[in-house]
């Protein structure tokens, strides 16, 4: 399928301001990116969207779920489409060398003073849906229909788009016929990428606590030790993927921390491990948790623990499960606008709250890539065999997009695949 004239045409139009935009789009970004927020700290940038998207003509709605930001542009009859772009940044000391690199700090939760960096790329999305926003409210005679911009916060801790639902973000729009969002990626700038079906994977982080019993470590006999106990399950843990799971089954299953005790002469009382697991379907997730529980509990009963583990699910993403029909319209109008730019995004181990959006508001979704990364630095990093060992990923202190030609892509996908719906 490929877009009619007057579609390539309407996109046209609206992406002749791109020209207008692109000078206060850049010193946007570079603000946001000098003045990162840590997720639910997002005050400023809420600030600084909600006067763009005033300025651009929106009706705007502010402090939803905490700093949350949504504009919505009606403009006559015709299908509404919301597109989401996340705000919070990472406590990461950045080293880029960039000459607007951020030199924030903030407290965190747990009170502790922190660096804070845009490190995973949200700058970009805010300032290209804030792009995006301003082009299509000034060209309003090639489109119909309603333009839904939500501006998210905490997404780094999964809780942000709930928390936008919990208060009341449905009762402020009208229901969306498709929604979309986009997320920079360490691929060649100028580059989309699109995928359909399972696309991020579905995230949940477990805490266990094992329980033993103390003693001084010169009298093992008299003690059940957590901290063997702890070593023994880790190894055992390994199989799970390897030799539970069908083989071509995509999951990961890492365990990011042990801790127990304070010296080296005391067996601690207990040990509490934190997991993390990534998976693509809930069957799978189900028989990952189950074969976790049941490991777990088998190995301390093995080692005659005074009482069973503790388990404790936290941070779930959900699985950004792409709809075909919305990916496969905006895929098609990519590829007319974009060309051999516009390619097949590889499956994605990360994890997004995205999608809690459109699946509370029974809204059929899409959310692609793009790319971040100086063309030349990849292509020389690819022809050398090392682009994982060279090119910084997100969440890297390293991690730093271009800034051209990856905000003008940005904000073109985001009005091309809306004109491709209203």
């Amino acid at each position: 399928m490929t877009s009619s004239p007057d579609t390539a045409s309407r996109i046209a139009t609206v992406l002749d301001g791109l020209t207008g935009v692109r000078g206060w789009q850049e010193d946007f970004y570079r603000d946001l990116h000098q003045h990162p927020e840590l997720s639910h700290r997002e005050q400023r940038t809420a600030r600084r969207v909600a006067e763009r998207l005033r300025g651009a003509g929106y009706d705007v709605h502010e402090g939803i779920g905490g700093t949350g930001v949504v504009g919505v542009l009606p403009n006559g009859e015709g299908p509404t489409v919301l597109f989401r772009a996340d705000m919070d940044a990472l406590p990461v000391r950045e080293a880029t060398g960039l000459p607007y690199a951020s030199t924030a700090t903030a407290t965190d939760p747990d009170g502790n003073d922190v660096p804070v960096m845009h490190a995973c790329g949200h700058d970009v999305h805010v300032a290209c849906l804030a792009g995006a926003a301003q082009l299509l409210a000034d060209a309003r005679g090639s489109w119909h229909g309603t333009v839904v911009a939500l501006f998210q916060p905490a997404e780094e801790t999964g809780d942000g788009a709930r928390g936008m639902l919990a208060e009341g973000l449905a009762g402020l729009l009208p229901i969306p016929d498709a929604a979309m969002a986009q997320h920079v990626l360490p691929f060649p700038s100028g580059q989309v990428r699109t995928r359909p079906g399972p696309t991020l994977s579905a995230a949940d982080s477990m805490r266990i606590t094992l329980h033993g019993r103390g003693a001084h470590g010169s009298m093992p006999q008299a003690a059940v030790d957590p901290v063997v106990l702890a070593a023994a399950i880790v190894l055992r843990l390994q199989t799970v993927v390897a030799r539970e799971l069908a083989p071509g089954e995509p999951a990961v299953l890492t365990v990011g921390s042990i801790q127990a005790g304070t010296k080296s002469n005391v067996i601690p009382e207990s040990a509490t491990l934190l997991l993390n697991l990534r998976t693509y379907s809930d069957a799978t997730r189900s028989a990952m948790l189950d074969a976790i529980r049941r490991i777990v509990t088998a190995e301390c009963e093995a080692s005659r623990c005074p009482q069973p583990p503790d388990f404790e699910l936290y941070d779930r993403f959900p699985l950004t499960d792409n709809d075909e029909t919305v990916t496969s319209r905006v895929t098609a109008a990519f590829a007319d606008h974009f060309g051999d730019r516009a390619q097949p995004l590889p499956r994605q181990s990360a994890s997004e709250d995205f999608g809690d959006i459109p699946t509370a508001l029974g809204v059929p979704y899409t959310y692609w890539g793009i790319g971040g990364i100086d063309p030349d630095t990849y292509r020389a990093a690819e022809q050398a065999g090392v682009v994982d060992q060279e090119i910084p990923v997100n969440h890297s202190a390293r991690f730093a997009p271009v800034l051209q030609p990856t905000l003008d892509t940005g904000t073109q996908a985001l009005v091309v695949a809306a004109i491709a719906w209203l």
